[in-house]
């Protein structure tokens, strides 16, 4: 009976040690089939793999960087805010806090740590531990960076079975790391994971990570900020050093401990470092903030249609937000900084006075000084919020009001506060906006046509209309130049002199046009068309539009650089037709370039991410006067500042000293409702537009809204800037003479102007004068 027990207890053992064998070896050859049909994605069942060369070449997203023409970064496009970095970018103390938290045995395994794996499966299966962690090595976490291992895209059919599906992922980074372990080295692929991880707050990469969070290169990281950053690892969002301190501080000692455990700290050094605060400097860049935010969002249309019509060498288009290109602009960064500091220094000034001349009463106001009726209210009405309502609830008006009226939180712009928090409505929003004055500012080089600064408006997060390209409006008087630059080419110098008396022209099928100066009065003085032009007489362009044609004076301004639509009617001589600030200032080029347009241009080239050019814009030029005539409109120009009377006057002693020639010309429309001022110097030419973002919207005294007070102001802090600034190169001094003698002379005193009044006008009102 004994025998008989041991002979089937020992029959059981033998079965029961072959059985495990058998199931130990099915298992070993299923997980290699597994494996296989994993890697081969089998019928389709577990999803895509990346091939091989996407192995050896991975991409991840990088943002487009915008760089100005002295190398400074001026801001980004992206989805995922990431600029990769090198090996050697990276600080140690960064290299030793990721290794000893995510990897202490990075250096000894092939992509797979065994041991790791069996530490979390005794640890989580045996001893039931929750906090066992993945036991993913950093190869195969880049390889989840890299190839999106988990999102949906790379799932097949058998991912949707619960419990299979990690298991699948887990043999996809496993297949992927040990692919990237035979490609890559170990500093190569610690600096791929550092690139493509997600630090949280629009952080991609390390090199956004560092510069959000410290606002320092990843070389410059102290060895407590490194391991904050290590620590975002984990879950950005939960061990936020923003939006939750305590957890991070208690992770970013985690790490420190580590870091002492495994010899990367001494006992005293983690002692120290874990008793420090986490000191940020944080800042989420976004498209708001920044320098040239009006620029960018310029430059970024561009860039799209670009993207569109150039397509890459196997056929697909250029992704903006994903390639990385690197874009190098024409803007120098301290121009445009002078020109962002000149026009923030100078609104917040004119916003205080026109606030105070209009006091409680409405801006908007009609011909007559009286408020226009239901202009707010017709204001919300184009609007975004207007449209989604009345999807909403369609033609009841009731509700639509009710909503528009409705009180909220919001965070809106004010010069002197900042931002204010408050709570308003949206048509309380909409009156607090409109009673904003606005501006446009930007500066050329007339020699190459390379935009130095671009200011759209006064802020970019609140207003994003841009006012330099995008803007038009009326020039008032800077548009006068062009009627004297016909004149000049038709052989009318700048000593030719006309009287200030009032002018009548008569258009077929329209009314007399008789226009007034600006103060109402004629002086009945002979004076050249220099000073006429100085002192921005309106009768005396009036008779040069009467003697030359509409016709003629829109021929000239085309081709000297205005590209807009404009009336061919004798108005058009003081500004009546809506141009661009950009347009201006290239027509105003074509003067100080010898009479050579060039089209304003703010982009050079156009990189992909390893350097290599795909596009280098080059100027579009072409002759349109003569340098001869070029060389006398710019003597017309310096009239302003060198005729008594001149409208630029004003313009400071400090600006026009040492031999320095400026041409400028201010503008006014009619009611005040834009101020204008170009200017030209041998180096620059600029233009500035100031205005409500309505016309309607305006000073109440005429006086207090044209160009010198509104306009020029900008312009001058901006110059003594630049000239204050020896890097720059631009300096003081004449416009280069042409090198043939003149046709004729300049010098008005040779000429005997005391001839007999009233000789020129012959008017009678039932003649067609075109």
């Amino acid at each position: 009976m004994t025998k008989q027990k041991r002979t089937t207890t020992g029959f059981n053992v033998q079965k029961t040690i072959k059985y495990l064998w058998l199931v130990f070896a099915a298992s070993i050859i299923g997980f290699v089939l597994f494996v296989l049909a994993v890697s081969s994605n089998f019928l389709g069942l577990f999803g895509s793999m990346p091939d091989f060369k996407s192995l050896e070449n991975p991409e991840s997203e990088l943002a487009s960087e915008l760089f100005s023409a002295d190398g400074v970064l001026l801001g980004k496009y992206f989805r995922e805010n990431r600029s990769p970095v090198t090996y050697n970018e990276l600080s140690r103390n960064l290299i030793n806090a990721l290794i000893a938290t995510e990897d202490v045995r990075f250096d000894k395994h092939s992509g797979i740590d065994s041991r790791g794996m069996v530490r979390v499966l005794f640890k989580s299966l045996i001893l039931r531990q929750k906090g066992a962690g993945g036991g993913s090595t950093l190869s195969q976490q880049t390889a989840k960076n890299l190839f999106k291992t988990r999102t949906k895209d790379m799932q097949g059919l058998l991912s949707r079975v619960p419990g299979l599906n990690m298991l699948i992922i887990k043999t996809k980074e496993w297949l992927v790391a040990t692919q990237l372990e035979k490609s890559y080295t170990k500093d190569e692929i610690l600096t791929m994971y550092l690139n493509t991880s997600d630090f949280g707050s629009n952080a991609y990469g390390i090199k956004t990570a560092s510069k959000t969070f410290f606002n320092k290169e990843p070389n410059d990281l102290a060895v407590q900020e490194a391991a904050t950053l290590v620590g975002l690892f984990k879950a950005p969002s939960y061990y936020s050093p923003v939006f939750n301190p305590e957890n991070s501080l208690r992770r970013r000692n985690t790490v420190l401990a580590q870091m002492e455990k495994y010899g990367y700290l001494s006992r005293t050094e983690f002692d120290s470092l874990s008793k420090l605060p986490i000191e940020l400097e944080y800042r989420v860049e976004n498209h708001n903030e920044g320098m040239a935010t009006y620029f960018r969002e310029v430059v970024k249309a561009d860039l799209l249609r670009w993207a569109r019509e150039n397509l890459k060498p196997d056929g697909s288009s250029y992704d903006l937000f994903g390639d990385g290109l690197r874009i190098f602009t024409t803007v120098d960064s301290r121009l445009q900084r002078y020109a962002e500091e000149a026009v923030a220094t100078h609104m917040a000034d004119l916003q205080k006075k026109f606030e105070a001349e209009v006091g409680n009463r409405e801006p908007w106001i009609d011909n007559r000084g009286r408020p226009i009726p239901n202009f707010i209210e017709n204001a919300v009405k184009r609007t975004e919020s207007y449209r989604l309502l009345k999807i909403r609830y369609g033609d009841n008006e009731d509700s639509i009001q009710v909503k528009l009226n409705e009180k909220k939180k919001m965070r809106v712009f004010s010069w002197s506060r900042g931002e204010i928090d408050t709570l308003m409505s949206t048509m309380d929003s909409m009156r607090h906006y409109k009673k904003y004055l606005q501006t446009g500012f930007v500066t050329m080089d007339p020699h190459t046509g390379h935009i130095k600064s671009w200011v759209g408006g006064i802020n970019h997060k609140h207003f994003k209309y841009d006012h330099v390209k995008q803007g038009k409006r009326q020039p008032g008087s800077t548009f006068k130049p062009f009627v004297y630059a016909a004149a000049i080419e038709n052989g009318y110098g700048p000593c030719y002199s006309v009287i200030d008396q009032p002018v009548e022209v008569s258009t077929p099928g329209q009314p007399i046009w008789r226009p007034s100066n600006a103060d109402g009065k004629f002086t009945y003085e002979r004076m050249t068309i220099r000073k006429a032009m100085a002192q921005s007489v309106n009768s005396v362009t009036a008779y040069m539009m009467k003697k030359l044609s509409p016709r003629v004076v829109v021929e000239t301004a085309r081709r000297v650089g205005i590209t807009s639509d404009l009336d061919e009617v004798p108005a058009l001589a003081l500004g009546t037709s809506d141009v661009s600030i950009l347009e201006m200032v290239g027509a105003f080029g074509t003067f100080a370039n010898k009479g050579e347009h060039i089209t304003p241009i703010y982009i050079d080239r156009i990189e992909d991410k390893n350097g290599n050019v795909l596009h280098q814009f080059i100027p579009k030029k072409r002759p349109a006067m003569s340098e001869e005539h070029a060389y006398l409109m710019l003597y017309m120009l310096r009239g302003g500042t060198e005729e008594e009377g001149g409208t630029s006057q004003g313009v400071p002693w400090t600006l026009r000293d040492q031999g320095n020639e400026i041409g400028g010309k201010t503008g006014t429309t009619q009611n005040a409702s834009d101020g204008w001022y170009m200017a030209v110097t041998k180096d620059l030419v600029s233009g500035v537009w100031v205005g409500g973002d309505d016309r309607a919207i305006h000073f109440r005294s005429w006086i207090s809204g044209q160009g010198s007070r509104t306009a020029r102001p900008i312009w001058t802090n901006f110059m003594a800037k630049v000239y204050e600034d020896t890097s720059l190169g631009i300096t003081k001094g004449p416009f280069p003479k042409p090198e043939r003698p003149l046709s004729m002379e300049i010098d008005c005193s040779m000429y005997d102007l005391n001839r007999p009044d009233f000789d020129d006008f012959q008017f009678d009102s039932q003649t067609t004068d075109f």
